[in-house]
């Protein structure tokens, strides 16, 4: 290290002021080891290239061969470190494209091409319960006469008349199964990428009556031992529920086994307008309560014993033990995405008790992203990790500033230092609330397209009510429940968590809890990003490099550039801009489609209140309407109509396919949609700009190739349950998705 800072030093006569500053504050990020965290940073980038440039399978050879080649060049720079730290950052990024690579190749499996209704025969590997019916994860053994190379390993389907079944259990039923639903808007969120990532193969529901059938001799042990973990949360969520009765016991099983199944649409609504929906989440804040509790219990208890604090090192020991305990929790919780990355954080912090190294660091955060982007690189796309590892970024180069704020002075009598305490904990759960807030802005409002201007209040009155009750009551709940004793312990517990409920019905009551703005792109998402990056990861005066791409940042996000026409991806309906500026709906969008382009022109509008195009004319055949800068658009629903509106429509909407020579300016329909998925507009003055979901170059794996061939046989014989159209091509989406994506979206945890 000396030699290295020797030899930059050795350069500085004669520099400019700015290179001195430079190699000033690099020598630093040197000396403090600070260059570490940027080889997570480079993994990152590797990853994004493999996702966002790469067309078709890459080779997985090529980048660990180039790696390897360049790993080979770094005993030759050792007395060059800018040029050595290069070489690492390329080796990094080129082995976070080869894990994005071999995380595609691991998860690769059938999609299902189109929508179908046909015999399914598949065990029940996840049950989750709802206010109506339930959510089942199925792994399939058949589907009509598919063979195993078309056939979905995994599908994800709704009943409403689960209440019999169990995870486990073998059955057979009608199912009615359909491709996972891509984006509603471009940008917007694709559920069809993260089902591929789960391996889910296609979604949908069960229709009329389940059989069950006999075990399958046959069954992996991992499908087995899910569905027993699975079916032991679902025990325990009752068990809560039945203990509160109502909200305050959904909420409080969700607290503990992650099943948020039972949480009504409006408790949801009124924890996203408080700021706290992250506490229902089994994430980052879950692991570090539980984790802590179970560090404090153990080093409290060995304290106690004269011999094992004198002797033992027991604050290592309590480590270990919360390792093991806390681990354990993210077993029984379901081992979620969201909870293994909060896992993977929380384990490496405690290690590096173990090791004697100070736990919260910025080397461990990046050790710790570093492993999670490894075993899953497709989470760097979505909002849990961006969200959890910029808090936790922001929340460490914060530290300092945070930390000295509550410092009592020595000699205080005892009630001075009471109030020095209490004033600390205030001080730090609104400082680091705030900092959380402000680090996660981005991510949150790009996704997501809201904010919670009182989610600092909702904060700050509720976490000490989960910190100090709520998850300490899980911990001895969970410890009592194996001897029939936990009941009162989770009386109590719903008793904070109808505190809780009451102060984030009072915050939701504020006006403009929650604020919906326009979304924005991903380039002034990417500014932010490394604005993000180059403020915390130094620990030079280089950090204030990044306030640059933090105002062209917000300067883009400030002023995005709306659509002015959303076309659903089914054709089956459209939203027009009028001339008040407002969107209005032209025949019949699924509502989850429609509340999607809502929230992205940032209008806060119920999908019920949003009313039909003002002067757009109707009729059997379809609509046509005059855009507020005097072109024609016509929807057009049945074919017979086709003809006329090609003939003097400026933008064609149809669910069908347009004739040839069709002589719209702008034609949508069934072929083009099929190629680009759903579609936008804009309408400038040099004529109309198409943007859309997907484009017909782009070979990506998480999207069906369509079948050349029926899916069933004529003459395939299906149950007497089964509709008689009971193999439907292709099924109109009319009125939602059938998958209820919606219930998918990331939750904006900031603490995932």
């Amino acid at each position: 290290m000396g030699r290295i800072t020797r030899h930059l030093a050795a350069r500085r006569p004669g520099a400019g002021p700015i290179r001195d500053w430079f190699r000033a504050g690099w020598t630093r990020e040197i000396e403090q080891r600070r260059l570490f965290a940027w080889l997570a940073v480079a993994f990152g980038c590797g990853i994004l290239a493999f996702f966002l440039g790469t067309q078709g399978t890459p080779s997985l050879l090529a980048p660990l061969a180039a790696a390897a080649l360049l790993a080979a060049t770094t005993p030759l720079l050792v007395a060059r470190p800018f040029g050595l730290a290069l070489v690492l950052a390329a080796v990094a990024a080129l082995l976070g494209f080869a894990a994005a690579a071999a995380r595609v190749r691991s998860v690769d499996g059938p999609i299902l091409a189109r929508t179908t209704i046909g015999p399914l025969v598949g065990t029940i590997e996840g049950l989750d319960e709802r206010e109506e019916g339930a959510r089942l994860i199925l792994r399939v053994e058949s589907f009509g006469t598919l063979g195993a190379e078309v056939r979905p390993v995994r599908v994800r389907v709704s009943y409403r008349k689960a209440n019999t079944l169990k995870p486990g259990d073998r059955i057979a039923a009608t199912a009615r199964l359909l491709p996972p639903p891509e984006a509603a808007r471009p940008g917007g969120y694709d559920f069809a990428r993260d089902a591929f990532f789960r391996e889910i193969g296609a979604v949908g529901s069960l229709v009329g009556k389940v059989d069950l059938r006999p075990p399958a001799e046959s069954a992996d042990w991992q499908i087995r031992l899910a569905a027993a973990v699975d079916a032991a949360r679902n025990a325990l969520t009752r068990r809560i529920t039945d203990a509160n009765g109502g909200q305050a016991g959904a909420v409080a099983a969700a607290l503990v086994t992650g099943k948020r199944g039972l949480i009504s649409p409006e408790t949801n609504d009124i924890l996203r307008a408080a700021g706290i929906y992250h506490v229902v989440s089994i994430s980052g804040l879950h692991m570090v309560l539980a984790a802590g509790v179970v560090f404090w219990l153990v080093r409290a208890l060995l304290a106690l014993v004269p011999f094992a604090a004198l002797h033992w090192p027991i604050k290592k020991i309590a480590a270990a033990v919360a390792m093991v305990g806390v681990t354990a929790y993210c077993v029984f919780s379901g081992w979620d995405i969201a909870a293994e990355r909060s896992l993977i954080m929380t384990l490496v912090m405690l290690g590096a008790i173990l090791v004697d190294r100070p736990a919260l660091s910025m080397r461990n955060l990046a050790l710790a992203a570093l492993i999670a982007l490894a075993r899953e690189p497709d989470g760097l796309l979505g909002p849990s990790f961006q969200m959890s590892f910029a808090a936790v970024a922001g929340l460490i180069a914060c530290a300092p500033l945070i930390a000295g704020r509550g410092r009592q002075r020595d000699g205080a009598g005892l009630l001075p230092r009471i109030f020095a305490l209490a004033t600390a904990a205030v001080v730090g759960t609104l400082a680091t609330t705030l900092v959380a807030q402000i680090a996660t802005a981005p991510f949150a409002t790009y996704h997501f397209q809201t904010v919670q201007p009182f989610g600092l209040v909702g904060n700050a009155l509720t976490l000490p009510l989960v910190s100090l009750a709520v998850m300490p009551s899980a911990v001895l709940g969970i410890l009592a429940y194996p001897f029939a004793l936990d009941q009162p312990v989770w009386w109590a517990m719903g008793l904070a968590v109808r505190g809780m409920l009451t102060i984030s019905t009072w915050i939701a009551g504020f006006g403009n809890a929650v604020v919906v703005v326009p979304a924005f792109g991903t380039g002034a998402l990417g500014l932010l990003a490394a604005a993000l990056i180059v403020l915390t990861l130094p620990a030079s005066s280089l950090r204030w490099l990044g306030l640059i791409p933090a105002a062209i940042g917000i300067a883009c996000a400030a002023a995005p550039d709306r659509y002015d026409i959303y076309v659903d991806r089914e054709g089956a309906g459209a939203a027009i801009r009028q001339r008040n500026g407002r969107l209005a709906t032209l025949g019949r969008p699924p509502p989850f489609v429609l509340a999607q382009w809502l929230k992205a022109d940032g209008d806060d509008r119920r999908v019920q209140d949003v009313t039909g195009f003002e002067g757009a004319r109707c009729d059997r055949l379809g609509c046509t309407l005059t855009t507020p800068d005097g072109r024609v658009l016509a929807l057009t629903t049945d074919k017979r109509a086709l003809g006329e509106d090609c003939a003097r429509a400026d933008i064609l909407i149809t669910r069908q396919s347009a004739p040839g020579g069709c002589a719209a300016s702008i034609v949508i329909d069934r072929d083009f949609l099929g190629s680009h998925g759903a579609t936008a507009i804009r309408l400038t003055r040099d004529g109309p700009s198409l943007a859309s979901a997907k484009h017909p170059g782009d070979v990506v794996p998480w999207r069906a190739t369509p079948l050349r061939k029926p899916l069933f046989p004529p003459g395939t014989s299906l149950p007497s349950s089964t509709p008689p159209a009971s193999v439907l091509p292709e099924i109109p989406d009319r009125t939602r998705d059938p998958s209820d994506p919606s219930g998918d979206e990331p939750d904006g945890d900031p603490l995932q």
